[in-house]
């Protein structure tokens, strides 16, 4: 398989279920605007996922009403490794070296082998 840049990764395939800013912010008990601020302060990360779609967040970036123990550190690590909010969803949602996805061992609360490989990314 050859590589392809995280940038260009095709979400819509990667990421199986997105909600959109109400529907992010009605898991949360918060207001949309909340979560559009979760999104700028790197609590969230939002991408259009298909051409035509608005802004989305991964639905699994929720769980039992909260964000994902360990997400928003890991996204200002990304942010840090200068990865933007495309990027940071492809990585956490690609099988590349983990067992599994990234996404998935933080929703198993396997954040911190998540976190080792986020701090050795070179981009």
């Amino acid at each position: 398989m050859s590589f392809v840049p995280l940038a260009d990764r095709d979400l819509a395939a990667l990421v199986p279920e997105w909600l959109d800013w109400s529907q992010a912010a009605a898991l949360l008990g918060v207001t949309p605007a909340k979560v559009r601020t979760m999104v700028r302060d790197h609590e969230l990360a939002e991408a259009v996922s298909a051409p035509g779609a608005g802004p989305r967040v991964p639905a699994d970036f929720i769980q039992d009403g909260l964000v994902v123990k360990g997400l928003s550190g890991l996204l200002m690590l990304l942010h840090d490794h200068r990865f933007n909010d495309r990027e940071c969803i492809a990585w956490l949602f690609t099988d590349d070296d983990l067992p599994g996805r990234p996404i998935d061992a933080l929703r198993e609360n396997r954040g911190s082998e998540v976190k080792r490989r986020a701090q050795v990314l070179e981009y």
